[in-house]
């Protein structure tokens, strides 16, 4: 199992319990990010240990290529000695060590390609925790965003639907009923006033046309 396969399975247990719960939109992102903050450090954990193991199978090979070497050397000290049994017993030792080291070679090759996938792993955790972190100052803004146009909303609602909107709203009906009244008032006593007007410029009239037969009938 890869290290982002054991991230995603930790993560998705926590996460899965956060939502069955209904938890805060906040709090599951945060608890998230702490999932992957653990996995990265058991991650780095992995990888140093792989580093260390890497190094032991390394100091095994440089140790049985120099006990190799020193076996050879010892065969060619035998012969100098004319004891060629001892120099056949020092190279099937120098043989040995040599398997040995063969052996430990591959172990390394097979353990140096293991350490550059947790390498790449761990590097590929690391920027998915730096893109989270970024992702969720962005979603924490959005989510403040969203809960102060609710409140607004929740105000506004409220304001509405409060009883002093509902008296001013009422108090207005009545305000503008007494203007239409007065209106209406002053209306009719220009017209009463014109009425008057009008009365006195025909009796005005009548007058004169009187004074006119008078005149021409010679009583004026």
């Amino acid at each position: 199992m890869t290290l982002w396969d054991r991230l995603s399975r930790l993560v998705r247990a926590n996460l899965n319990d956060l939502l069955r719960r209904a938890e805060d939109p906040e709090k599951i992102i945060e608890q998230a990010l702490l999932d992957m903050k653990q996995a990265l450090r058991e991650a780095r954990e992995q990888v140093a240990e792989a580093l260390a193991e890497q190094k032991r199978l390394e100091r095994e090979v440089e140790s049985h290529e120099r006990e190799a070497a020193l076996w050879e050397e010892k065969a060619r000290e035998a012969l100098k000695a004319g004891r060629e049994d001892l120099a056949r017993e020092a190279l099937k030792r120098k043989k040995r060590a040599l398997d040995l080291a063969e052996g430990f070679k591959a172990q390394l090759a097979e353990h140096k390609a293991l350490t550059e996938r947790l390498m790449t792993q761990l590097k590929a955790l690391e920027a998915k925790i730096e893109e989270a972190e970024a992702r969720k100052k962005l979603l924490l803004a959005r989510k403040k965003g969203v809960e102060a146009a609710e409140a607004v909303r929740r105000m506004e609602s409220r304001l509405d639907q409060h009883p002093a909107l509902e008296a001013f709203e009422e108090m207005e009906a009545r305000i503008l009923a007494m203007e239409d009244r007065h209106q209406a008032l002053e209306a009719l006593d220009q017209t009463d006033l014109e009425k008057e007007f009008q009365a006195l410029s025909a009796e005005k009239e009548v007058e004169e046309d009187l004074l006119r037969l008078k005149r021409e009938l010679g009583q004026a």
